[in-house]
């Protein structure tokens, strides 16, 4: 499922690529004028049943940038995903450009070393990543520039990118008849996804947001990931003007003592804390990922 619209200023331009296997949307940003553009959280296809991975969804967004002729500065992650393995590296060996996330994800890489007994040549370290950003960074995107926001609460590291009066917020928030992220991954803290929320709504009400993903709420029959300030601040069932972050805290921790954990969390961020990169191969040559069989 593709769509496209335009931003302000209208050289700029946002196609969003769904993948429904994993609910997740990569963007393509492209500048016309320059005819450079940056990807947001691209998908590399995986059957964990089987043990394999496939480059559909990749070969789809290189073929778009191809076709159009565009240059790839930048791989923008948004934070170390857990439903799904980044496509960064199998993109940036066809195209260039320079993978990028927030500057805490060794907290990230850290945690979940410690939580998968890694040895010490198998830990990931941030500077796999091309460039680690923070909220004084400014990307350039022709005569653009791409700001970051730190949005902790999810995981340490998120981050959301602003351009043209449009945030890229990962999984801050979803759809206002959905709600929002969940806090209890390891690093994850409700209070901190509140007041990262309200840098976000800081914004300004007319400033659109793009979702990292949409899982279709209930008595909605499509797919839909973009929305404004004004519309998440009247209608987010979970955090609309008016609730207060004891009341969110309490709601959040709640509903995530509920959730079982992405099927797909231990594959994914094993992968994704190595800016996409598969853990080093044995000494058959296979890779090979670790899953905790009970975890205290």
């Amino acid at each position: 499922m593709f769509t496209a619209s335009q931003l302000s200023p209208t050289s700029l331009q946002v196609h969003a690529f769904f993948d429904q296997a994993s609910f997740t949307v990569t963007y393509i940003l492209e500048d016309e004028t320059s005819q450079q553009c940056a990807i947001i959280d691209s998908v590399l296809d995986f059957d964990h049943g089987a043990s394999q991975t496939s480059t559909e969804s990749a070969d789809n967004i290189i073929r778009f940038i191809q076709q159009r002729k565009l240059s790839l500065q930048w791989l923008l992650e948004t934070h170390v995903h857990a439903d799904h393995l980044s496509a960064a590296p199998y993109i940036q060996k066809q195209l260039g450009g320079k993978i990028v996330i927030g500057e805490h994800i060794d907290t990230v890489q850290k945690t979940f070393s410690k939580l998968l007994n890694l040895e010490e040549k198998h830990q990931a370290k941030a500077n796999v990543f091309d460039l680690l950003v923070n909220e004084r960074s400014q990307l350039s995107l022709g005569q653009h520039s791409i700001k970051v926001l730190h949005t902790p609460g999810h995981t340490p590291a998120c981050v959301c990118y602003v351009i043209g009066g449009a945030a890229f917020v990962g999984d801050t928030l979803f759809m206002p008849d959905y709600g929002t992220a969940r806090c209890d991954f390891p690093g994850g803290n409700a209070a901190q996804l509140y007041q990262s929320i309200q840098k976000i709504f800081a914004l300004g009400e007319e400033t659109r947001l793009f979702m990292c993903h949409d899982y279709k709420a209930p008595n909605r029959d499509f797919y839909a990931w973009e929305t404004t300030v004004a519309e998440q601040k009247a209608h987010n069932l979970h955090i609309r003007s008016g609730i207060n972050q004891e009341e969110f805290c309490h709601m959040r921790n709640q509903k995530d003592a509920t959730l079982k954990m992405p099927k797909l969390i231990w594959p994914s961020v094993q992968i994704n804390m190595r800016a996409g990169h598969l853990p080093p191969a044995e000494s058959n040559g296979q890779h090979y990922l670790k899953t905790p069989i009970t975890l205290a």
